[in-house]
């Protein structure tokens, strides 16, 4: 198990400074942490800071954005990332969700602060506020065409709106708990729902109609993902015949990340079972990397990487931090991770390379 580092989540503005310092610290999994320093010693003509590390450290590389950093002792290094633009107007307190639009030109995302709100992914500028859940906002996102967005709150209920006027063009009703997160079934026609209740439900968007309840856990479902199968997954056959309101259902697998410690993996259209595995502790998130592989995180920091043909056993663990996996993106050749401790970091891990590099929060 790697030894994750740790760095001062500010460290690009104070390493700008003339004999600016920023701490940085090394936790090797059970030992005692190791705690050091950079210090800025002149800002070169490139607009680089000229970085020192204090024992035990070293810099192995630093731009404008980023520095990497490395601990020899425990054969530990790890790349940090500096954002390049940082919106702090859009909502006041801790933000729930937030997606982009395909095209990248739009965000929208939700709050505790109350609100859901739609804003210019350039500038931050804010474009539409989205009312209508009666309590918080737990998920949102965008169908592919980046016109729409979907959402789900503790109202129990499900809403599509316009992003073009705000109006809630559909609202969906039939959970009995708080709606944890959503998957869009390839174009939108179809959604699928999450939900504390323990129900995962299958929706019509065109009808504003159930078209069925996909399984019933028993268990919160906190976590959602849909994915089209590897050609060599026996997904089964459903019982009935399939709603011809149902739209790219076939040949998909759906996953669910449930609080009792299981990860579910169903056929979507046939809704029957593919494989059930038990982690360490309640599963918070869930994403496919391809036909047959898949990702999965729990709230004591482990993230599984699975292949659905022997899920027996995982193909690795990864653990940075006991914080809580809260999400995880599929990206280029690995994924982003973020995890929920103090200090608000995501982990962008490269499978290929077997690499890291971390993105502090601001």
């Amino acid at each position: 198990m790697a030894a994750p580092l740790r760095i001062q989540s500010d460290w690009a503005q104070a390493l700008r400074k003339d004999e600016g310092e920023a701490w940085l610290s090394c936790h090797p999994p059970g030992k005692p942490s190791l705690y050091g320093s950079l210090t800025c010693q002149g800002i070169g003509l490139d607009g680089i800071p000229e970085i020192t590390a204090s024992e035990g450290f070293i810099v192995n590389e630093i731009s404008k954005k980023s520095i990497h950093i490395s601990c020899p002792k425990e054969s530990a290094s790890s790349k940090f990332l500096a954002p390049y633009t940082t919106f702090s107007r859009i909502h006041t307190k801790s933000i729930t969700c937030l997606d982009i639009s395909s095209g990248g030109g739009l965000g929208v995302s939700s709050s505790t602060d109350g609100t859901m709100k739609i804003w210019q992914a350039s500038n931050g500028e804010l474009r539409r506020v989205l009312e209508g859940h009666v309590f918080d906002v737990n998920c949102c996102r965008f169908f592919p065409s980046g016109l729409v967005v979907l959402s789900g709150g503790m109202d129990a209920q499900l809403k599509i709106w316009s992003a073009e006027d705000a109006s809630c063009v559909v609202t969906f009703k039939g959970h009995k708990g708080g709606i944890l997160d959503t998957a869009i079934v390839d174009r939108g026609r179809n959604v699928v729902s999450g939900s504390r209740d323990g129900t995962a439900r299958l929706w019509d968007c065109g009808r504003s109609a159930c078209l069925g309840v996909l399984a019933d856990c028993g268990s919160s479902i906190n976590g959602v993902a849909v994915g089209a199968a590897d050609n060599s997954i026996n997904l089964g056959s459903p019982e009935q015949m399939p709603s011809e309101r149902e739209v790219g259902t076939e040949a998909k697998m759906l996953l669910l990340a449930r609080e009792d410690k299981k990860l579910q993996c169903l056929g979507l259209q046939s809704r029957q079972p593919v494989f059930l595995f038990i982690g360490s502790d309640a599963f918070n998130c869930c994403t496919f990397l391809s036909g047959f592989l898949l990702l999965a995180g729990t709230q004591d920091g482990n993230i599984y990487q699975l292949d659905v043909r022997s899920p027996g056993a995982p193909v690795q663990v990864i653990h940075r931090s006991g914080a809580p996996v809260l999400s995880l993106l599929s990206f280029r050749d690995g994924f982003i991770a973020s995890q929920g401790s103090h200090m608000g970091e995501a982990d962008l891990h490269m499978l290929s390379r077997w690499s890291c590099t971390t993105l502090p929060a601001f």
